[in-house]
């Protein structure tokens, strides 16, 4: 992977960024996304966020070596405290890390958003609680995609802020159109953690296993609508 190759996973991510965007792209690592999209011509500028000095400097080798420095600006700051008011951001990806630190990078930074901003996220596990977050302030979920690469799956989170929307607990859990594609990856996926639901079921005393084998019944009843 670098600024002219993504990973299937970024592609993924990179086919939900609106065609001339500023993107703010937060935890961008080396910087491959924003770079690649502007490459392309897909968007016309942004904001690189880095907390650490190693992906920051990253990040500024691969924006120095293809001349984008007129147009993407590569910043030490923790989350979205990257993001200026004169930035005139209208997307805001961030991507490879768990879903509860989504949450909170994005918890912590509501100053930072006008709230027009379309968010493409993609979390490492934690999806659940993400899209409670996402639900409980006005984020309604336009897209979701699923996909194995390396063995591991990874899921792809569009929102954007509409106003009050609900999910049930199954929706927030597996993801509410995911539900209703059920491609053959998100089938695979919840098969493989039924097994290891149920492997943990068999492991654990009877006092802990309410939660998990709630989330066990879901699963199957995902996989066998008609029982």
């Amino acid at each position: 992977m670098n600024q002219q190759t993504l990973s299937m996973r970024l592609e993924q991510v990179a086919a939900h960024v609106p065609q001339g965007a500023r993107l703010a792209d937060i935890g961008s690592d080396h910087g491959y996304l924003p770079a690649a999209l502007l490459l392309r011509g897909a968007i016309s500028g942004g904001v690189i966020g880095e907390v650490a000095l190693t992906p920051w400097h990253a990040a500024q080798r691969t924006v120095g070596e293809n001349g984008l420095q007129e147009k993407l600006s590569v910043r030490l700051a923790d989350g979205l405290a990257a993001i200026e008011p004169g930035d005139a951001i209208d997307a805001i990806s961030l991507c490879g890390m768990g879903g509860e630190t989504i949450r909170d990078i994005l918890a912590s930074g509501q100053a930072r958003l006008s709230g027009r901003e379309r968010l493409i996220l993609q979390p490492n596990g934690g999806e659940q609680p993400l899209r409670r977050w996402l639900m409980e302030n006005g984020y309604r979920i336009l897209a979701e995609a699923l996909l194995q690469e390396n063995r591991f799956y990874y899921e792809i989170i569009v929102a954007e802020r509409t106003g009050p929307v609900t999910y049930t607990e199954q929706e927030l859990y597996f993801g509410p159109l995911q539900m209703q594609a059920r491609s053959p990856a998100f089938l695979a996926k919840w098969q493989r953690l039924l097994t290891l639901k149920h492997k943990a079921l068999q492991g654990l005393p009877h006092n802990k296993t309410a939660r998990i084998a709630q989330q066990a019944e879901w699963i199957k009843q995902l996989l066998n609508p008609t029982l």
